[in-house]
């Protein structure tokens, strides 16, 4: 262990480094079940529907899920030696599940094909991410775009996040007739609402309350700085939904584990997701539109990553007196090689969680934490009965905690300067209202430059800028 992670040089030893990794894991495992919940769950109500592929989609990106989380976290262990723990990304799936039906609706296929389709777009991206990492031009992309839009790009995901918790991922009934919370509220303020939720009434409520309290529990055990604050209140909120769901409703929550297959489903993942590459869907919905996508998940995944990795580095003293880090190639090496590894089973975009700064806080300081963590995301691969059972109300619960969490990176935007705060708050009213990350961040780009241009700071807007916002500018007139 000494020779591979250098424990004495980092300050640090093997019980430090396995117990960082655990409270890593603790904090950041309910993208387990959160991950397919979004991608598998959002298809439910989409267009075409998933009929009788529904469970075994639902099997394959989750074992998706593990299989490249573990991945990245091995390479980060043993290429970077650094502490930092990888997943598919918060605010990157929900943006993927939304692209997929998207492809469903423009190509007028099932969401499983979207799906198949959208995994070339996460292949596309990796291959990207894998050569510009190699020749490390990634970080040199993040310094041409502007930092305003580039700060505001997180909290503008926060709000879509806290809008699909507050919405669609908390519903219940069928998938042609599903009612979300906003029925619920709307059912307080009219009785005739109400009525019209009839046999779904008791199950909204029951999914409302199981939210707020699993919101409630994550917020009031994070302040008190509980690790696995959000696995807790997950589990708490789950709990609560199948007390309610045995005494209210008269159903058995575990009714699904009495046939349950404890063996990891493979035989699932390759009948949905495994090397299911759909290029044929995907560039029948136009090749200015699949390039778009592309450049608009790799500037998310760019920003997110990155700023991630520092900010943990920082907090760790991992950066030099100039604000590097040594072995940032290779740190961006493993988040590619897991975005490789994840378009290829049947996931999105895998990136370095903020999480990882609970195993930082914890003493981890090398590659050993990375390699714990990952070792329990494997392990996760025998529970896939257990983690289909977390209801997704309790889901949405770290869905919106995680989303108010991302909307503090506006402290750091510059807000007195209107070219750069009027850009980040068009950008933050258009990703909600819009539900799309990517045309949000357009919109920004588009109006950072206009604004610049023609309050002579032309020259603040960067060569590669200009070109984002033309490209983002024409997508948006030809409408394709």
């Amino acid at each position: 262990m000494e020779k591979i992670f250098k424990l004495k040089a980092n300050g640090t030893n093997v019980r430090t480094e396995i117990l960082a990794g655990l409270t890593t894991f603790m904090t950041m495992a309910y993208i387990i079940a959160l991950n397919p919940n979004l991608i598998v769950g959002f298809g439910q109500g989409a267009a075409g529907g998933f009929a009788e592929d529904a469970a075994a989609a639902w099997n394959g990106v989750f074992l998706a899920t593990c299989l490249a989380s573990a991945v990245a976290m091995f390479c980060m262990a043993f290429l970077a030696n650094k502490p930092f723990a990888l997943a598919p990304g918060m605010g990157l799936n929900s943006y993927f599940a939304v692209v997929i039906a998207q492809i469903a609706g423009a190509a007028g296929c099932s969401y499983l094909a979207g799906l198949q389709a959208g995994l070339c777009i996460i292949l596309v991206e990796g291959i990207v991410f894998l050569l510009l990492s190699v020749f490390n031009v990634r970080q040199k992309i993040v310094n041409a775009i502007p930092l305003g839009v580039r700060l505001g790009i997180g909290p503008a995901i926060g709000l879509m996040l806290m809008n699909i918790g507050f919405g669609s991922n908390a519903g219940v009934g069928a998938a042609s007739d599903k009612y979300v919370m906003k029925d619920f509220f709307g059912a307080l303020a009219a009785s005739s609402a109400r009525e019209a939720l009839g046999e779904y009434w008791p199950a909204m409520v029951l999914t409302v309350v199981t939210m707020f309290i699993g919101l409630f529990a994550i917020i009031i055990l994070a302040h008190y700085q509980v690790r696995g604050a959000v696995l807790v209140g997950m589990l708490a909120a789950s709990v609560l939904n199948w007390a309610g769901q045995a005494i209210f409703l008269h159903q058995n929550p575990f009714a699904s584990l009495a046939n349950a297959n404890w063996l990891p489903p493979f035989g699932d993942m390759a009948k949905t997701t495994l090397f299911k590459f759909d290029f044929a869907t995907l560039f029948s919905i136009g090749w200015s539109t699949v390039i778009i996508l592309i450049i608009t998940f790799c500037m998310i995944d760019m920003f997110d990553t990155i700023g991630t990795v520092l900010a943990t580095a920082n907090r760790a003293k991992m950066v030099d007196e100039n604000g590097d880090m040594p072995q940032m190639r290779e740190t961006l090496l493993s988040d590619a090689v897991g975005t490789i590894v994840g378009a290829c089973t049947g996931t999105s975009t895998v990136t370095t969680f903020v999480e990882s700064a609970s195993g930082v806080e914890a003493g981890g300081r090398t590659g050993l934490t990375a390699l714990t963590t990952g070792i329990m995301f494997l392990a996760c691969m025998f529970i896939s009965p257990i983690a289909a059972i977390i209801p997704a109300a309790a889901t949405s619960a770290a869905l919106i905690y995680v989303g108010i969490l991302m909307l503090s990176g506006l402290k750091n935007i510059e807000m007195d300067d209107i070219s750069i705060a009027a850009p980040v708050f068009i950008m933050l009213l258009a990703v909600p209202i819009s539900g799309s990350i990517g045309h949000g961040i357009g919109l920004g780009l588009i109006s950072y430059s206009v604004i610049k241009v023609f309050t002579g700071k032309a020259k603040d807007v960067s060569v590669l800028t200009a070109v984002i916002s033309l490209i983002f500018l024409v997508k948006f007139f030809l409408a394709v």
